[in-house]
């Protein structure tokens, strides 16, 4: 019997032993052009067809519809996240972490109300929205910390942001520059968020692992290339 090469040998054993997935970094799709099976609505055990659709590889919040936000099915604490979003004209969405979903959607339009106890990533229309503060701009810790360094795309093009969290560690990249950096349970943290309007509500960034979460807010934004990867 002729021997494999040992090159084929390798790929062979990589592939049937799992490392080829360790030498990609581990990285998983949760959202790849085609498949949803990775996120579900919040409080819900189904993926919201309605609220949300893909169109043309993207994923994309329809108008018109009860908004409801997308959850994943798992839990992350430490963890890369990295996908593509452009806005519709002053549109508005945001990227939460170690969601609990414990808070009941709201009545009147089906949101979850986590934006007032996670901290958020915040994905917008800059230029055409109506609230232009810096400090809830794209790519803020949304209501605490400005983004510096920042670039953003005109409406109606891709930006790529990154959220890194790592033991405490938090970056927010935006168009390859990092434009935000803080340490959860820091004295300069706790002070900004003593002095925000957070300050009067006790489970705010309590959390310590969760969900990731992508806020419908009632406008159309698309996301697409949404993967992550474990730190632990």
């Amino acid at each position: 019997m002729k021997q494999l090469p040992f090159g084929l040998l390798l790929l062979f054993s990589l592939l049937t032993t799992g490392l080829f997935a360790q030498q990609k970094n581990n990285w998983i799709y949760l959202f790849d052009g085609k498949s949803t099976q990775a996120l579900r609505g919040y409080q819900m055990s189904s993926f919201p067809t309605q609220a949300w659709k893909i169109e043309e590889g993207a994923l994309v919040a329809q108008t018109g519809v009860p908004n409801i936000d997308l959850v994943t099915k798992e839990n992350y604490k430490n963890f890369e996240l990295m996908l593509d979003w452009k806005m519709s004209v002053a549109g508005n969405s945001g990227v939460f972490y170690y969601i609990d979903e414990i808070a009941n959607k709201a009545v009147d339009n089906g949101n979850s109300p986590n934006w007032l106890d996670n901290f958020e990533m915040q994905l917008l229309d800059d230029i055409n929205f109506n609230d232009k503060a810096p400090i809830r701009s794209a790519g803020s810790l949304y209501d605490l910390i400005t983004p510096s360094h920042k670039v953003l795309k005109p409406v109606g093009e891709y930006n790529q942001s990154r959220l890194l969290v790592q033991a405490n560690h938090v970056e927010h990249w935006l168009n390859g520059a990092k434009v935000v950096e803080y340490e959860i349970g820091s004295s300069a943290l706790n002070q900004l968020i003593s002095q925000s309007k957070y300050k009067d509500n006790p489970r705010f960034a309590k959390s310590t692992n969760g969900l990731l979460m992508f806020q419908h807010h009632g406008q159309k934004v698309w996301l697409k290339n949404i993967k992550v990867r474990r730190l632990d």
